[in-house]
């Protein structure tokens, strides 16, 4: 099983995305174990919110390139997370690349611990970072989204944090940093948080609204060229990209 759910432990279930041989990436079937999780959760009067953490070194490595998932239904699951009507707090301490930093972007909140790194790496493959620029855009401080977007660099937990990526970073204890996040929703009335998250995605669901269709068509046309095609196999093969100067 791709994801693991944990029952409500004073409202705050917790979903672990439990891949690690192929680094949690985003496969067909993680992206729909995901989602339905995510429903049964949006449904449960019980729940107060939602924790997303993983196993092993690797929160999510990006797109599964052996069993990608539809765009569409990437698209989907990236939507339903800002429209749950339960917040939906990350928890990070490992790697997270590319499609991996659209799933955490559309978290309402997020903490990264020591063991954290990021990075957008859609361009060192021949794609773009397309479906996940949605919930991204409007989060990043814009100079860091065009670097990161553009370079493909490498970042940690603290710059992260600084350009709005996660809430907090933690140089110790990532479960020490989320703790007060827990708290306070504890401490929230149900009808309240649901109707504050709605203030606060309105940009994110705009973006969905009038662009979806746009950047599922742009990330198919990608990851159907020539260029991709040759990214993809130097990745997988663990050599280098024939673009590179």
């Amino acid at each position: 099983m791709s994801v693991v759910y944990a029952p409500p432990e004073r409202g705050i279930v917790t979903l672990t995305l439990d891949a690690p041989a192929n680094r949690n990436a985003l496969s067909a079937g993680l992206v729909a174990g995901l989602a339905e999780a995510l429903g049964d959760c949006g449904k449960d009067p019980d729940v107060r919110g939602i924790v997303l953490t993983h196993t092993g070194s690797t929160f999510c490595s990006g797109a599964d390139l052996r069993e990608p998932p539809d765009p569409a239904a990437f698209v989907g699951l990236l939507r339903q997370i800002v429209e749950l009507p339960k917040p939906v707090v990350a928890r990070v301490d490992g790697h997270v690349r590319a499609g991996g930093l659209g799933l955490l972007g559309a978290c309402d909140m997020g903490v990264a611990g020591p063991g954290s790194s990021f990075a957008l790496t859609e361009v060192r493959i021949g794609v773009a970072p397309a479906v996940i620029s949605m919930p991204l855009l409007p989060r990043l401080d814009p100079s860091a989204a065009a670097r990161y977007f553009l370079t493909g660099e490498r970042f940690d937990a603290a710059e992260a944090a600084r350009i709005g990526l996660v809430t907090a970073a933690s140089t110790a204890d990532v479960d020490a940093a989320l703790a007060p996040l827990i708290d306070g929703l504890r401490k929230a009335a149900p009808q309240a948080l649901a109707e504050t998250k709605k203030l606060l995605t309105v940009r994110v669901l705009d973006a969905f609204d009038h662009h979806s269709d746009a950047v599922i068509a742009l990330s198919a046309r990608l990851f159907g060229s020539a260029e991709a095609e040759q990214g993809m196999a130097a990745f997988l093969e663990r050599r280098e990209r024939p673009w590179v100067l």
